[in-house]
């Protein structure tokens, strides 16, 4: 099943006194990148939050937001003067900018994120588990975007390889027409350079098998025509795709499609090459979103 390295995920629980709230957004990337923002009572858990992060959602450039709002009066708070201060100035320039009024600063800024925090950093084992399952929630919000994603990169892919089998067809109809044309080819310059009369046939035959036989792509047609198949098997497998071995495929087909058109000494077929490297280039660039 394929799925995409983009998406978005939010979720957001209440239990007890504690409010969490989580945001994920995905980008494609070669490995597993987390740029993780967690409020200070969370920095005991990091490590358990980046190990949910990479054993559940593998590769991609991560951006994670986790925020805790205390809903009670249970725990005594304190406010994060040196963060409103900077918050202040901020304010300040923007509205002396903007010629705005700066009536009533003071309950914007305690309105602002980490202003008011709880004076004690420190987070129960309850609150935690709190906090782990709102994460989970969230991934599981970001894994349904990647399967979306993912079912529209499948289709597309899907219509590459068909492209690219329907332009295998064309050279495989046009590859006896050009040995005949190489074999005309042959006899017509001999005739021109040595005479018809003077033409060994045996050793003209012999010539030409030779010859055609270096030139001959049915092992490469093959080939690709098994790369195609595997790479539509990897892709409708039940269990996760990976892009990275479908990449690897699509580095054999290209393989297969260069020496092809290396090979080929005919126009017609070597417009069939074009196009399918053109469809090819397509794959590689949508594989490059494939986790």
């Amino acid at each position: 099943m394929l799925r995409s390295m983009t998406g978005f995920g939010k979720a957001e629980m209440t239990k007890g006194e504690i409010t969490a709230s989580v945001e994920i957004k995905s980008l494609n990337g070669k490995q597993l990148d987390i740029n993780l923002r967690i409020p200070a009572m969370l920095k005991p858990y990091e490590f358990d939050i980046r190990n949910e992060l990479q054993r559940c959602l593998i590769r991609g450039s991560l951006e994670v937001s986790i925020n805790i709002r205390q809903n009670g009066s249970s725990r005594p708070m304190v406010i994060n003067t040196d963060l409103a201060k900077k918050y202040y100035e901020s304010i300040f320039l923007l509205a002396k900018e903007l010629d705005l009024p700066q009536n009533d600063v003071l309950s914007a800024l305690l309105k602002l994120p980490e202003v008011v925090v709880p004076s004690t950093e420190e987070m129960s084992e309850e609150e935690w588990l709190h906090v782990k399952e709102t994460l989970k929630r969230c991934i599981e919000d970001l894994d349904k975007h990647r399967l979306d994603e993912g079912a529209v990169l499948e289709k597309d892919l899907l219509l590459r390889i068909h492209h690219i089998e329907a332009g295998q067809e064309e050279i495989q109809a046009e590859d006896p027409l050009r040995r005949e044309k190489i074999r005309q080819r042959l006899e017509s310059s001999l005739e021109e350079w040595i005479g018809k009369e003077n033409i060994d046939k045996n050793r003209l035959e012999q010539e030409l098998i030779f010859y055609i036989e270096k030139l001959d792509i049915s092992e490469e047609q093959v080939r690709l025509r098994n790369h195609c198949r595997y790479f539509k098997e990897v892709l409708k497998d039940e269990e996760q795709a990976s892009g990275k071995k479908l990449n690897f495929i699509l580095q054999e087909i290209g393989r297969e499609i260069n020496t092809t058109g290396a090979k080929a000494n005919d126009v017609v077929i070597q417009q069939c090459v074009v196009r399918m490297k053109d469809e090819l280039e397509k794959a590689k660039e949508q594989i490059m979103n494939v986790l």
